[in-house]
């Protein structure tokens, strides 16, 4: 006799958007999603017996961006981290250009698993960034730009007064705020003696 189908998905539930077709002979899912894989089952049975199948539902992704880059300012002497993080089946591996061409781990650069980091920046590591998502179903980029900022120390004009005057007795304060990048070492002098700490 004409069997009676059923179909299950092994440890889980069927899909609630699956279809059965053609006297349930044919199991339907549309929009395919990655939850969606997994071991199916399909059972036949009459008044003369059983059979069942299995068949594994495997679904690959092309790779997604979970986070990417921003573009990046630092002080020469800084640290650079940048994470780029793609999902994808199967899993992404990541690749990294710099200006176009690709770059490779050096005594201060790190790749690994999407995290690039440059150790004591300098104005050579500045430009433009790409990291590559890539599986066997594609590759997608993200980009963005390392900027390092480098100069002398300054002191912008009327900073600090010429002359203070201040009562005997009184505490002063004297700011010495330069511009500069990395952050400079700050001395004082009184006249052409170096000052140190004491008490006051």
């Amino acid at each position: 006799p004409v069997p009676t189908i059923s179909w299950r998905k092994v440890n889980g539930h069927n899909p609630s958007k699956a279809r059965l077709r053609k006297s349930q002979a044919v199991l339907e899912i549309p929009n395919v999603q990655l939850e969606d894989a997994g071991m199916y089952e399909c059972k036949a049975e009459n008044s003369r017996g059983r059979n069942v199948f299995r068949g594994q539902l495997q679904v690959y992704t092309y790779p997604h961006w979970v986070e990417k880059l921003n573009d990046t300012q630092l002080d020469s002497g800084d640290q650079l981290r940048w994470e780029c993080k793609a999902t994808g089946k199967p899993r992404p591996t990541y690749r990294w250009l710099k200006n176009g061409v690709p770059l490779w781990p050096q005594s201060r650069i790190e790749m690994v698993n999407g995290v690039l980091m440059i150790h004591s920046v300098n104005l050579s590591d500045a430009g433009m960034y790409q990291c590559l998502a890539e599986n066997k179903y594609g590759t997608i980029y993200a980009s963005a730009e390392l900027k390092i900022l480098a100069s002398a120390p300054t002191f912008p004009l009327n900073q600090m007064r010429k002359t203070i005057i201040i009562t005997k007795g009184q505490e002063v304060v004297i700011e010495c705020k330069p511009q500069a990048s990395p952050k400079p070492t700050i001395t004082w002098k009184k006249g052409d003696k170096a000052l140190r700490e004491s008490k006051r």
